[in-house]
């Protein structure tokens, strides 16, 4: 079968690719800038199956061995230990690792912060009033959620400049960097972080881990450095561009943004939507077979990579044929924007949270906002996560 290439332009607008690759199927081949080969996943129904299929292993040992093989160059981005968390693991051991964290990150314990989330909104957009322009990733999009997992999982908010850096590093796996370096820093601030929870806990979700439960039952020092990365990573940047997409698809959409201010009810719907049409997370997790898999009318043979493009299954016409607009929704949209199967986005409750409580409050107190520049054409991210840099935005 032939290899398609992924070009360097390819996050100036994934789309133009997908729309070129459907014509080879649901399922292929292709090649990374990097020189990494794996199979691709772009069908809607494939991604569904293959995203619950056991069949798909996650265990980060082996999967960074296939890596190493295929590409001399590794595995990049986060290392082996501070990947080596749920969302990177098979069961039984996904099960324990996943049970664990689940009875503390509860939904009535995620219900329970709307409170506080509508107040760090609040005091965000008290901040921004009387400016003429504003960046919405830096003012609103960024600080509320680091603000947010930073007070539930008891990581000190003076050192967030610290991890924001070093996780987006680390999920973009720029080549140019030194990733080994920054995993290490970002190892060693966690222990640190792990080690004053042990002797002094407080009420926070990583002090519940370091301390409750049987010892047995606990997750000892490494299990709890890449949970910890895990959630304090996920927990923000997620929802980080969440909020920056859809903020701006209401500004390219003026109808939109005037019909969800006048009917703000429907703002959870189009937060549903946003998170189909441009959700924050483009691939899954990079999975490999256990065995052959016949998927889309082809086989991929055992011990092979497969990616699986969430973004480009989202928009698989077969499913969404046309793309409504975000005031104009009936119900629900069908989408895979937090995955699915046993690897759902455990922190998928409280990312629509915060995005529908900025939504909310934003159009009420800036509803008139609009791009400083009509012409912006965004600087995405390259790699992991699919969002802006800056968003300059003009509120009068």
């Amino acid at each position: 079968m032939k290899e398609e290439v992924i070009g360097s332009d390819f996050f100036d607008d994934p789309h133009k690719y997908y729309r070129r690759w459907r014509k080879n199927g649901p399922v292929f081949r292709v090649v990374r800038p990097s020189g990494l080969p794996h199979w691709m996943v772009i069908g809607y129904d494939e991604a569904r199956t293959l995203l619950a299929d056991p069949r798909m292993r996650k265990d980060v040992t082996e999967l960074y061995e296939i890596v190493r093989s295929v590409s001399p160059g590794g595995s990049g981005g986060a290392s082996e230990d501070l990947s080596s968390h749920m969302l990177n693991s098979d069961p039984p051991e996904h099960s324990r690792l996943r049970k664990l964290v689940s009875r503390e990150f509860t939904g009535r314990r995620i219900a329970a912060l709307r409170p506080r989330i509508e107040e760090i909104t609040k005091n965000l957009l008290d901040e921004m009033e009387g400016k003429d322009e504003v960046d919405v990733i830096e003012d609103l999009a960024g600080p509320l959620p680091v603000m947010v997992i930073c007070e539930l999982l008891g990581v000190p908010f003076d050192d967030r400049d610290d991890f924001q850096k070093w996780s987006k590093i680390l999920l973009d796996a720029d080549p140019n960097v030194d990733t080994a370096a920054i995993s290490q820093k970002m190892s060693d601030f966690l222990e640190g972080l792990l080690e004053a929870k042990r002797a002094d806990p407080g009420d926070d979700l990583l002090s519940s881990l370091c301390v409750n439960g049987d010892e047995s039952d606990r997750l000892n020092t490494k299990e709890l450095v890449a949970m910890a990365f895990l959630l304090l990573v996920a927990g923000h940047e997620t929802a980080l561009h969440l909020i920056g997409n859809g903020v701006y698809m209401m500004l390219k959409d003026r109808e939109a943004l005037e019909s969800l201010r006048a009917n703000p009810d429907r703002i959870p719907a189009a937060t549903e939507e946003v998170l189909r049409q441009f959700g924050p997370v483009g691939w899954a997790t990079m999975r490999f077979t256990d065995e052959d898999v016949k998927i889309g009318g082809v086989t991929i043979p055992a011990g092979q990579l497969v990616a699986i493009s969430l973004d480009a299954a989202n928009h698989d016409p077969k499913v969404t044929p046309e793309t409504p607009r975000l005031h104009q929704l009936e119900d629900n949209p069908k989408h895979l924007a937090f995955g699915h199967g046993i690897h759902f986005c455990l922190g998928a409750p409280l990312g629509r949270l915060e995005a529908n409580v900025a939504f909310t409050q934003l159009l009420q107190r800036f509803g008139d906002m609009r791009l400083a520049d009509p012409d912006f054409f965004p600087e995405w991210r390259l790699g992991f996560m699919r969002g802006f840099t800056s968003l300059p935005v003009r509120l009068k």
